[in-house]
């Protein structure tokens, strides 16, 4: 005899305001990083240090975000929401603290360490909320909205940062985000779900629940074990790892790229920046759209792997032919883009993965993510120092974006053979 499941969501806890928390939780963690890029020309002038020891910086973030991506998303199952709040948008807040006062470059890379787990956990925490707060009908709406928060940090750390920057210098632009973490925070705790109000739930009678839906077909799968994490994740995670390397390569060295090789000022880099971070906004809510309306996962890949590619080659444009134009059309085919990856792939977890193991199932992912955010920005500045221009870290990027489409090709192609069955 079959139980009848029920849904767990309470009535009152998808609000507008919960909505807004979690963009807002995942733009906090990327706050650092995104404070660094704009504001690289004046780093790098201040400290003295090359465009590699830059993109370490940011390498350092990711390795440790991708260390504890995985024992953080078990300990998202496991604590509450409030709590996970406080890691992302304090512990953020405190490694602003730190790099506003690194006067050294060993202090910018402490501050690197401690920014890594507030951002590893912004994700598990955040898909944690939706599962338990959100009815299931609204969910993949919700994940696009919550996943353009990057975006948005992008997004307002093009604009905040240079603006402040040019007139109180990298301290005051770096408290300035510490203190609008800390607000965020402060503001997180009137709409984020106590326990207790998570426990008083309206219950619904849904369909059952051992009989899961695959990620690739929208089918229902014959797959009844609960413990065996899907295949289908893992593939996710390479995704993840291939299209991060190339996305974060790009956030962290466009501003600096556009300085150096167009002769941008550091506003108008900034602002470059920016500009993804706008048409991310919008393009994650698109992609998570036609999620909701039943695409396959690894069709939307293939895609967003393509177009990030051609973003790459108006960056080499731009270069070649000095062609400012071109750095305005590469930043928007960015944002167009790879920046719905995540969001494909996160809407395609809470399609494959059971509730209870969303956690789980979304650290493996952001391992995956957070190695490729880490190694992206650390080729790139190396390639930047050898060659002494940005050519080669362009063809690395296109690199690691052709072989995101490869890996896609296989899962499409994988889909296909299960349909057919």
């Amino acid at each position: 005899m079959v139980d009848v499941t029920t849904d767990r969501t309470p009535a009152r806890s998808a609000s507008t305001g919960l909505l807004v928390i979690l963009l807002c939780a995942m733009g906090a963690g990327p706050l650092f990083n995104y404070g660094i890029s704009v504001s690289s020309a004046l780093i790098i002038e201040q400290l003295g240090i090359s465009a590699g020891q830059l993109g370490l910086i940011v390498t350092v973030v990711f390795a440790t975000a991708a260390l504890s991506s995985i024992w953080l998303g078990n300990l998202a199952d496991k604590i509450s929401a409030r709590s996970q709040m406080l890691i992302i948008f304090v512990g953020t807040a405190v490694a602003l603290v730190v790099a506003a006062f690194a006067h050294d470059y060993w202090v910018l890379l402490l501050a690197a360490v401690l920014a890594g787990p507030a951002q590893a956990i912004s994700n598990p925490t955040t898909n944690r909320v939706i599962i338990r707060a959100v009815p299931a009908e609204k969910r993949t709406g919700w994940i696009g909205v919550k996943q353009s928060g990057v975006q948005a940090s992008q997004l307002f750390s093009g604009l905040f940062f240079p603006s402040v920057a040019i007139v109180l210098g990298w301290t005051g632009a770096a408290l300035g985000g510490a203190v609008v973490c800390l607000l965020l925070w402060l503001v997180s705790l009137k709409y984020v779900p106590s326990p207790a109000q998570l426990a008083a739930r309206q219950f619904r009678p849904v369909e059952p629940a051992p009989p899961e839906v695959t990620v690739d077909t929208g089918q229902i799968s014959t797959v009844t074990t609960k413990e065996k994490m899907p295949v289908i994740v893992y593939f996710f995670a390479v995704i993840a790892m291939l299209s991060g390397m190339g996305m974060q390569a790009t956030n962290v060295y466009l501003p600096l790229f556009a300085v150096q090789e167009l002769n941008f000022s550091l506003v108008l880099g900034g602002a470059a920046a920016a500009v993804s971070g706008v048409v991310g906004v919008v393009s994650r809510i698109a992609w998570s759209r036609r999620m909701q309306a039943g695409a396959q996962p690894s069709r939307l890949l293939i895609y967003i792997s393509a177009g990030a590619l051609l973003g790459v080659f108006a960056f080499l444009g731009a270069a070649y032919w000095q062609l400012p134009a071109l750095v305005w059309v590469g930043a928007a085919l960015h944002g167009i883009t790879v920046f719905g990856a995540n969001v494909v792939i996160n809407a395609g977890l809470l399609r494959v993965v059971p509730g209870h193991k969303i956690g789980a199932a979304s650290g493996l992912n952001s391992m995956g993510m957070y190695a490729g955010f880490a190694a992206g920005p650390l080729i790139m500045g190396l390639l930047q120092d050898v060659t002494h221009g940005f050519t080669a870290g362009w063809i690395a990027v296109g690199l690691s974006y052709l072989l995101c489409g490869v890996v896609t090709v296989l899962l499409h192609r994988r889909t296909q053979r299960k349909e057919k069955r």
